[in-house]
């Protein structure tokens, strides 16, 4: 009874201290006029999981981080990095193709950034991934190394679905502060959501398979680097709601062969 008082206890700060942080964040750089795309605008909100765990497992329920995956395993887990590194151009490649398969037509990345051809594009961006990890930490230190473990202890897919979902929601200010602007509001969260349990399906498998939190933290920085912009690149004249179905897709794919295999069992 007491550990799972603990438990309950570190899960409120937690999502407490998470969310507070980062929609004071989010809400108070809209309202002062920053711009929430600009990365230097995201990065005090986006370590508010990490900062949330951080104070959990410290003095809230002092029960400290053994189990925090922060060891980077490079050698045991180096199949794991290099999914979490290439995949998210295989995803591009994979969207692009259901793209075309509903008629979308591509645009070229030729010229889309600083007049670099297309295939330097894509190779700046992996080179830039790992540089960028650490940032992504911010975000996976707190979700896929705390509340995943934390939130359905012993039943994998509940955690991983309900991480997931809590995940999504996290974001919800976002379309309402000039990050993302859908058509359709109500349809485009819906859409959001999924893609991020799809993600975190993912992202937990790289977890679990790895026992570093790096593998997802490499993943979720392809996943903003290089799944999300090239796609914005390729179906720029796609709606945005469209954009996020069609990317959604092969993220479904994926993640229901994660599920159906039992691959997020320790």
């Amino acid at each position: 009874m007491i550990v799972v008082k603990a438990r309950m206890s570190g899960l409120a700060v937690f999502l407490g201290l998470a969310f507070g942080l980062a929609w004071l964040g989010m809400i108070g750089a809209w309202a002062l006029g920053f711009s929430l795309v600009n990365p230097l605008v995201q990065l005090p909100f986006a370590f508010a999981p990490a900062l949330a765990a951080f104070v959990v497992r410290r003095w809230v329920t002092g029960e400290g981080f053994a189990d925090a995956g922060v060891r980077l395993r490079l050698r045991a887990a180096w199949p794991q990095y290099l999914a979490a590194w290439l995949g998210p151009a295989a995803l591009v490649a994979a969207t692009a193709a259901v793209a075309v398969l509903f008629g979308a037509r591509l645009a070229t990345l030729d010229g889309q950034v600083a007049g670099l051809p297309g295939w330097a594009l894509v190779a700046a961006l992996l080179l830039v991934v790992p540089l960028l990890t650490p940032i992504y930490w911010g975000e996976e230190f707190g979700w896929t190394s705390y509340l995943r473990q934390r939130v359905y202890p012993g039943r994998p897919v509940a955690a991983t679905l309900t991480t997931g979902l809590i995940w999504a929601v996290w974001h919800y200010p976002l379309a309402f502060v000039g990050y993302i602007e859908f058509e359709n509001v109500v349809v485009g969260l819906a859409m959001w959501t999924v893609s991020f349990v799809c993600q975190e399906i993912l992202l937990s498998w790289l977890r679990v398979r790895s026992g570093s939190v790096w593998t997802a933290s490499l993943a979720h920085a392809g996943n903003n680097m290089v799944l999300a912009l090239l796609v914005g690149f390729l179906l720029a004249d796609v709606s945005v709601l469209a954009v996020t179905a069609l990317t959604t897709i092969p993220l479904a794919v994926l993640a229901a062969w994660v599920l159906t295999t039992g691959r997020l069992r320790p």
